[in-house]
């Protein structure tokens, strides 16, 4: 089946259409991790993207039932060099190919990811279109051209329609959905927490008859000010209860304490980037995958500082409250796919939760 990707500046790459069959279009963006390729296509972050793996072989594991970050994929294209088509791991239970096809991701294989990943380097991040059938470039170019940008609130295709509930441990933790990953939630079950998953845009009211212990601001797709208004939400809790933001949890919460956003060139996608600490110096190997950041000059420093920093490109990796145990981090302390060695976030992050329900009980 011959398959193409055709982006928005006329170029074209060429290859094989293996998974849905159609065509699709999407931002296309690409993530430098050697592995984890069903939970990259799983995670809500990417909702309606055409991700380009820049590894050279994909599919040599299969997939499994253990790695979905979501109960479907959510992105529109998926494009390697390299397909193996038989998987081997005690864990697959099919192929890859078979699992795009189960959740209508067109495929493409046989393309240079190199070139590929070069060229939005090079010209930032472009929008594309993926076939696997008979269509020729010019038209799926023209079709292109007269698509409509996209979603402008692919939030709320991800998120949660109603609040439910994850039993766990003593401490109550309400997590604001914008695409929340599964391994956020599995981590604090398995730390002790009992979670109440809410819509993206719950009012501050139903979240706090909850009388949680603490506060998640998820990650999620798109441009953090297609939602501004959940900032409203976010304001009205931050002098109540620790708040932890993740990805575009971090820059929601940037927002909220008076700082401004801007659209990277091609983004941070992968499980291999350098971040620092900047209150202890060390340098930690993290998971990332976003398209936006906060500007640095833009968080008011009598109330926020900057706690880490990409050691790729300086851009903010990581804000504090002065004065509230208030934090958030772009990159993802759960990692999947990628290192774990950023956890310490997480468990900061209960230390204050403890903390602050210490100093509660014995207040009375």
């Amino acid at each position: 089946m011959i398959g193409l990707l055709v982006l928005e500046d006329g170029t074209v790459f060429q290859g094989k259409g293996f998974g849905y069959e159609g065509k699709k279009a999407g931002e296309v963006v690409f993530n430098t991790s050697m592995t984890g390729y069903q939970q990259i296509l799983t995670d809500p972050s990417y909702c309606g993207q055409i991700v380009v793996m820049t590894y050279a072989l994909i599919g040599n594991y299969g997939v499994n039932r253990e790695d979905m970050e979501a109960v479907c994929s959510y992105a529109n294209g998926f494009v390697v060099h390299q397909l193996c088509t038989e998987p081997n791991n005690w864990r697959a239970y099919g192929k890859l190919e078979e699992f795009l096809v189960d959740q209508q991701v067109i495929g493409l294989q046989g393309v240079d990811t190199r070139a590929l990943t070069l060229h939005l380097r090079r010209h930032g991040t472009l929008r594309g279109i993926v076939a696997a059938g008979d269509y020729s470039p010019e038209e799926l170019l023209l079709q292109l051209h007269n698509l409509a940008p996209g979603e402008n609130c692919p939030v709320a295709k991800v998120s949660t329609a109603k609040p439910y509930v994850l039993p766990g441990g003593p401490l109550k933790m309400v997590v604001m959905d914008f695409g929340v990953k599964q391994n956020i939630l599995r981590w604090f079950q398995k730390n002790g927490c009992k979670l109440i998953v809410v819509p993206f845009d719950a009012p501050a009211e139903q979240i706090m008859d909850y009388r949680p212990d603490g506060i998640i601001l998820s990650n999620g797709p798109g441009d953090p000010e297609n939602i501004r208004h959940v900032t409203k939400t976010v304001s009205a809790v931050l002098e109540k209860v620790p708040v932890l933001g993740v990805c575009l949890g971090h820059q929601l919460l940037g927002l909220t304490l008076g700082g401004k956003t801007y659209k990277l060139p091609f983004g941070h996608r992968g499980g291999n980037h350098p971040v620092k600490d900047l209150k202890t110096g060390r340098v930690f190997m993290t998971a990332q995958n976003h398209g936006y950041a906060l500007e640095a000059n833009s968080l008011p420093g009598d109330e926020t500082e900057i706690s880490h920093i990409s050691l790729f490109d300086g851009t903010v990796e990581g804000i504090r409250h002065r004065k509230l145990p208030v934090f958030s981090v772009q990159f993802h302390p759960e990692g999947a796919p990628g290192p774990q060695d950023s956890e310490y976030i997480f468990r900061q992050f209960l230390d204050a939760v403890k903390l602050r329900r210490a100093i509660q009980q014995v207040a009375g």
